[in-house]
């Protein structure tokens, strides 16, 4: 079973969770930012698939080359959600410092809400930016394509209920999961929180590696990005980083310039992020 297959099959629940807080936390929504996200969430899931369908025949190629024979356990399946979740984290991580990726990941932090549907805002170009790399080390070591992206499907469907203001701080599970207060602070544009929380399932990672910051009451997280794009249009929510990104890289006057404006620290058209 297949990425979208198993989201596919997991969307009634999303689907129950955004009924619910609609109905009772209408003010945390916006119909046309809501409607933008949906159709966002079809045009990732659709170029997903085709990425996948193009790309699974060069993932077996690779699994010849595999270090082991990785049998499928419940022991076997705990390291494999354990490594998916630490590249997930190095994948998020490098789609906020590396400008190429951003390009795709800025359509996710996009929106200036933060509700259940917030975790349908995704970006049709992530298999351009390349987030399926970080997933060929599993590979490699033995697992088979097909159970490194049923893997990668159950990290991604755990992120959706982190998407959310209507659930506070969840006392001791704050210490080992990526909760809603996480991932507020994740989503937040102000100074404090920048750049930070990247964790997928597990927040031991960025406790780990420096960039875990605890959600402070006495500062409200502000949703969005800097220099904020103010459009529910989903195609200008794709592009519009790529259209400055390649407008950066054309008006760079050297090599190095052309490098830093690809893959150094992303800049929006209006400030630097």
């Amino acid at each position: 079973m297949d990425v979208a297959l198993i989201l596919l099959a997991i969307s009634p629940i999303f689907w129950l969770f955004i009924g619910y807080e609609f109905f009772k936390y209408r003010e945390n929504y916006q119909l046309k930012d809501s409607a933008a996200n949906t159709v966002l969430a079809l045009l990732h899931q659709g170029t997903d698939a085709i990425a996948l369908a193009i790309l699974m025949p060069w993932f077996y190629v690779l699994y010849e080359y595999r270090l082991w024979d990785v049998e499928v356990s419940f022991v076997t399946m705990l390291v494999a959600f354990l490594l998916q979740d630490f590249l997930y984290y190095w994948f998020h991580r490098a789609s906020h410092n590396i400008h190429w990726m951003w390009a795709a990941h800025v359509a996710h932090h996009s929106s200036t809400h933060m509700n259940y549907s917030t975790a349908f805002r995704q970006s049709l170009m992530y298999p351009i930016a390349g987030m399926w790399i970080f997933w060929t080390p599993m590979i490699l070591i033995g697992y088979d394509p097909k159970v490194v992206f049923a893997v990668v499907a159950l990290n991604l469907a755990f992120q959706f209920f982190v998407h959310t203001k209507i659930v506070g701080k969840l006392g001791l599970i704050e210490k080992l999961f990526n909760t809603p207060s996480h991932h507020r602070v994740h989503h937040a544009i102000n100074p404090k929180y920048i750049d930070r929380n990247y964790a997928g399932v597990l927040i031991i990672w960025d406790k780990l590696f420096g960039t875990y910051v605890e959600e402070d009451e006495q500062v409200p997280c502000e949703f969005g990005i800097v220099g904020q794009l103010n459009s529910d249009n989903p195609i200008k929510i794709s592009f519009h980083q790529w259209i400055h990104l390649f407008k950066q890289t054309k008006r760079a006057t050297s090599w190095r310039a052309r490098y830093k404006a690809l893959f150094g620290y992303p800049t929006s058209s209006e400030q630097k992020h």
